[in-house]
């Protein structure tokens, strides 16, 4: 069991009979009343994002997670494909499983698929990601680090802010919990 004192981002819980991973949470004291925990929830079975409130102190079950490590493969019509490391077992997720983390898988990229009682429900990306920028604003010499930024479309599909500086064909470092810029990776 896990308290609301204990609770994190990331964290994947038991609720009402379904898994539920939680993306934001906030503490919330009112007045005299006791205080509160407002909790975002993605639902990792069916994809949909929910947000509840819960009194301090609560408890939940904490869902237990195998880990594998496998390389993700290619996509086809909204069907991810990814390879087990070690026994070359194919799995497949789709776009409702793996939510946000489409925006930053990559073909080759290892990282880790999540099995829940022998049933593979989502992955779990690196902290950061190298990709590629396909289309941005030309920079200018002179253009410094903390002149301000600029959207810049990465190989994946996904739109960031990056430094003034950044060209297309450069590779950049994306942080994969807030989807923020890093640092220029080469």
């Amino acid at each position: 069991m896990i308290s609301t004192g204990e609770l994190k981002k990331g964290i994947t819980i038991e609720l009402e009979g379904g898994l539920y991973q939680i993306l934001d949470w906030q503490h919330i004291k009112i007045g005299r009343g006791s205080a509160q925990v407002r909790l975002k929830l993605r639902d990792i079975r069916g994809g949909h994002t929910i947000e509840r409130t819960f009194q301090a102190g609560e408890k939940f079950p904490r869902a237990r997670l195998d880990r594998h490590g496998v390389q993700f493969l290619y996509s086809d019509g909204g069907l991810y494909y990814f390879m087990d490391a070690e026994s070359y077992d194919q799995t497949m997720l789709n776009q409702e499983q793996l939510g946000n983390a489409i925006n930053y898988l990559k073909e080759g990229m290892s990282l880790e698929l999540l099995f829940y009682n022998d049933e593979a429900i989502s992955v779990e990306l690196p902290n950061s990601v190298a990709l590629e920028v396909v289309e941005t604003g030309p920079g200018f010499k002179g253009d410094t680090a903390v002149a301000g930024s600029k959207p810049a479309t990465l190989e994946t599909g996904i739109t960031i802010q990056v430094p003034l500086f950044v060209n297309n064909g450069d590779i950049v470092r994306v942080d994969t919990r807030t989807g923020e810029y890093l640092e220029r990776a080469g």
